[in-house]
């Protein structure tokens, strides 16, 4: 199973505001410390807000925060709104299916089940399950990185 990469940029952004609850957070800077397209964290930022998991504030001194506290924020929750489908294989779209032995095949049971069991880890952790000092190490280097001048 592979996430798509909206969803990775939208787990980054809700770790990189977890870890910086003191304040409010731009998009760039976001962009800087994690070297990602501000443009695809203008998309993923405007989601995460229309589905009420952050606050944005327009204008000058601007920026976002989390709407809730990590602890209440829910991984598995937050996939299910980032991920278009979640189809593992083609069978698993009616629509889509072309497979020639979808009607006999007994293996979309089990990827069913081993679906329902990835969700059902993820049910389990919130946001702050992500967050800690570890998190906030990697997040320190990167914009460190971003903030040295090119050599």
């Amino acid at each position: 199973m592979q996430l798509t990469q909206y969803t990775d940029f939208s787990l980054r952004v809700l770790i990189y505001l977890g870890t910086h609850q003191d304040r409010r957070v731009t998009i760039t800077e976001i962009s800087n410390a994690y070297d990602i397209s501000r443009n695809h964290l203008v998309k993923v930022v405007h989601q995460l807000s229309h589905n009420g998991w952050i606050t944005t504030i327009r204008g000058k001194n601007g920026g976002m925060h989390l709407a809730f506290l990590p602890e209440q924020i829910n991984i598995g929750t937050i996939i299910r709104q980032t991920e278009p489908h979640m189809n593992l294989v083609e069978c698993f779209d009616k629509t889509n299916d072309s497979c020639a032995i979808s009607l006999s095949c007994s293996l979309k049971r089990t990827l069913y089940q081993a679906r329902k069991a990835f969700l059902e880890v993820l049910d389990q952790h919130t946001l702050a399950d992500s967050l800690g000092p570890k998190s906030a190490e990697i997040i320190s280097i990167f914009e460190d990185k971003a903030k040295k001048p090119a050599a």
